[in-house]
């Protein structure tokens, strides 16, 4: 029987097509190549709890299967969306009869990052008695979304996407399966479908069944995919690992000064669903984050790009985000101004609430003013330049301090310049009042 026409026509080919040993499995070489402690793992049946992180369709339930059939363990299967801490006690329980009759018991769990802390604390004394093996599948960041306890008890393995190679020659070792039914397909359809299914073989898998049952003369064509692939689902998932690491990508582009590739993350986030408007507002970011006063019109053409965006929507509003994100890239760079606030604020922590020096203060009241509020304060456009020089406007125990070190690039050199022209009357005016006896 080919595996086209399994005994239980509903089970879908990916399903059927399991890997039974590790020979069979597909990608993964960076855990599962000879030698690799995974894979001895495995291989002598070493059982820990651990948690598989990677996208959809790379192996994480094949896996876990594969760990209990080398380990001779009891395999136990739930999802997160549909179980809970009653159904976990239940395993347990089952679990413990099963260790009487000396087997272990693997719980692989799918979408374990949907269980809340309690179902997962649920886990934390069986887990550590060693009565479950626990294995966690997940496609979001475990460091996000499982709880501390759980992940120190165990170990994180991350799958990737199969890359184009390997599933080719997955889609290739199974063909031969079509042969009592006589399909073929030439070696263009395969790779239409490799690409099309994104890393994901499970989806791969799906599709060259879904063209099987629609191949015309026993013949798989490729003109006739194009209803089977639709469009193809490029990888992105709203609030999710895959948007977070795409939005770091274009910042570090625009960053790095990079703006083709700054364009392509762009042109990825929004072929996978992002609204513009976020990345609008992570734009603006950008312009005040890498580029500050060094071109201060980096921020103007950033918000111009937003109320685009907000007034026309797209596709006037996408290509005013791109000129903002190519004009940001090229633009000087300078995180002075970001790195200057994030040190005032951490000595805002560290000091605490320190008193407003009395010359800095108003005086709205004729009590304030004989308390001696606002005495000795200087209006600096009284005097020349409007600058006071030696004036100081710190609480006294900041008294010179700086945060703000402009950068020699762009405006800010000439920023710099200025600064220390004034610094410069500053320490000349403070060096008159020392040598005049005045302090």
């Amino acid at each position: 029987m080919s595996l086209f026409e399994p005994e239980n026509q509903f089970q879908p080919l990916a399903a059927r097509l399991r890997p039974e040993s590790l020979a069979d499995f597909v990608g993964q070489a960076h855990l599962l190549a000879p030698g690799k402690p995974l894979r001895q793992a495995i291989e002598n049946g070493q059982l820990h709890s651990m948690i598989f992180w990677g996208p959809p369709g790379t192996g994480k339930t094949s896996l876990a299967r594969l760990l209990a059939h080398y380990a001779e363990a009891e395999f136990v299967s739930i999802s997160a969306v549909l179980s809970g801490v009653k159904e976990i006690r239940n395993i347990v329980a089952m679990a413990k009869q099963v260790a009487g009759h000396g087997r272990k018991t693997i719980l692989f769990v799918d979408e374990v990052h949907r269980f809340n802390k309690g179902q997962q604390d649920a886990f934390l004394p069986h887990v550590e008695e060693g009565t479950i093996i626990l294995v966690g599948a997940t496609t979001e960041n475990p460091s996000f979304e499982l709880n501390n306890a759980l992940l120190s008890r165990a170990r994180v393995y991350r799958l990737h996407s199969i890359d184009e190679e390997d599933m080719l020659g997955l889609l290739q070792r199974v063909m031969p399966g079509i042969g009592e039914t006589g399909i073929k397909a030439d070696i263009g359809v395969l790779k239409a479908i490799t690409t099309s299914a994104q890393g994901d073989a499970r989806l791969a898998l799906n599709l060259l069944e879904i063209a099987a049952d629609s191949a015309v003369d026993d013949t798989i064509k490729l003109d006739q995919l194009g209803p089977i692939l639709g469009e193809s689902a490029r990888r992105f998932d709203q609030g999710g690992d895959l948007f977070y690491e795409q939005i770091s990508a274009l910042h570090k582009a625009v960053r790095g000064s990079a703006p083709d590739a700054a364009l392509y993350w762009f042109a990825r986030m929004l072929d996978g669903g992002c609204d513009p408007l976020y990345i609008a507002r992570r734009v603006v970011r950008m312009a005040t984050e890498d580029i500050g006063n060094a071109d201060p019109r980096a921020l103007q053409v950033a918000l111009n790009s937003w109320d685009v965006q907000r007034r026309l929507g797209s596709p006037e509003g996408e290509l005013a985000i791109a000129q903002a994100i190519v004009y940001l890239s090229v633009a000087a760079k300078s995180n002075a101004v970001y790195l200057a606030l994030k040190q005032a604020k951490e000595d805002v922590i560290k000091l605490g609430s320190l008193e407003v020096p009395m010359h800095l203060r108003n005086a709205p009241t004729q009590m304030m003013t004989d308390m001696g509020y606002g005495e000795e304060y200087q209006y600096a456009h009284d005097h020349e330049d409007a600058f006071v020089a030696g004036e100081d406007y710190f609480p006294e125990s900041l008294s010179g301090q700086q945060y703000y070190f402009p950068v020699d690039r762009g405006l800010e050199v000439k920023i710099g310049a200025k600064l220390s022209y004034l610094r410069s009357q500053n320490d000349g005016s403070k060096m008159k009042r020392y040598t005049s006896g005045e302090e």
